[in-house]
């Protein structure tokens, strides 16, 4: 485990990233700031990186002048969580001048696999939270260098985002508030995150006694909450964690219109911490992901595999809850 929570696995070929990290005493993301923002290191770490890098032989794929292009398929463009993904994914590339194609697979697996056959014509691919099955995810993309993301498919670099701790701690915090019947709003049919995100919950309720409810597959967004909040309503239930944070914002306004209030008459919780979750009110108690971090870090990665240097299997951020104010002590009747 590195010095700000990741954790690694798999085998190593050569000298990587993750060897620079390990010699170094300092996790991966720190010596991908090491190459690709610098500044933001202090002196004595930045030289103690670099120092690691020189002793094993360690070349920097961002260092060299070939310019590359790189797919990056999302499932929706409109989604917070993969605007704030691609801006971390840009602003990375930007430091080597790498040319960025955007896929919009708009939650269509027959638009996802097209978008991955028109990708393989490119220097590398990064796969941001695929739909589609793990043996046709590895047949489309083939011998394309690739790293998924938010995700973990066998025989692929990946960078995900713990589906664990987090949840988990949302499930704590509303047990010391009193709930016993907890909800959990799932989010798109086929979603590796979503499945993760519930058994975490699942996990977590029966651990504390809690009963759980399971509500409908929806889409990952304010409208598919909305879809959800009568549903939410009748499951009795006195608290819900969402999908994500859109699904949340959702159920609050579509309870609200059947005349349920937050947090008075529900606790909501949702996931992914966007810009909008602290502004709205109540603000929105949330799992934080580590959504920039994950981008910056999968093109790290990637320019890795391009350069003939296959990263380590995969690599794990950590998540963490954000206590605001749509939780409190479930009705008293």
């Amino acid at each position: 485990m590195g010095d700000d929570g990741l954790t690694e696995t798999g085998g190593l070929m050569g000298a990587n990233l993750t060897d620079v990290a390990r010699h170094a005493g300092v996790s991966i993301a720190t010596a991908s700031r090491a190459f690709g923002e610098p500044d933001r290191l202090a002196r004595t770490t930045l030289e103690r990186v670099r120092r690691a890098a020189a002793e094993l032989g360690y070349a920097n794929p961002q260092a060299g002048t070939t310019t590359r292009t790189i797919g990056v398929i999302v499932p929706d463009a409109a989604n917070p969580v993969y605007a704030t993904l691609l801006k971390a994914i840009q602003g990375q590339a930007w430091h080597g001048r790498h040319r960025i194609v955007l896929f919009d697979a708009d939650e269509d697996p027959r638009r996802e696999r097209e978008e991955i056959q028109l990708g393989r014509r490119l220097d590398g691919l990064l796969l941001c939270s695929p739909r589609l099955p793990d043996d046709e995810v590895r047949t489309l993309v083939g011998a394309t260098p690739h790293v998924v993301i938010n995700r973990a498919i066998e025989g692929s670099p990946s960078v995900v985002m713990d589906a664990e701790h987090g949840p988990t701690q949302a499930v704590e915090h509303l047990a010391a508030l009193g709930h016993s019947h907890v909800a959990y709003a799932s989010g798109p049919q086929g979603s590796w995150a979503d499945s993760r995100r519930a058994d975490a919950v699942s996990r977590a309720c029966e651990r504390y006694g809690i009963r759980l409810t399971r509500l409908s597959h929806h889409a990952a967004s304010i409208q598919g909450g909305r879809a959800g909040a009568a549903a939410m309503i009748a499951s009795g239930a006195t608290a819900v964690i969402s999908y994500n944070d859109l699904v949340a914002l959702g159920l609050e306004s579509g309870m609200a219109e059947l005349g349920r209030s937050c947090p008075d008459d529900v606790s909501i919780v949702g996931i992914d911490d966007i810009e909008l979750a602290g502004a709205v009110s109540p603000s929105l108690t949330t799992v934080r992901m580590p959504i920039a971090r994950s981008g910056a870090l999968a093109v790290d990665l990637l320019l890795q595999a391009i350069a003939g240097t296959p990263p380590d299997a995969s690599t794990a951020l950590p998540s963490e809850l954000i206590v605001r104010r749509s939780t409190a002590a479930p009705p008293r009747d």
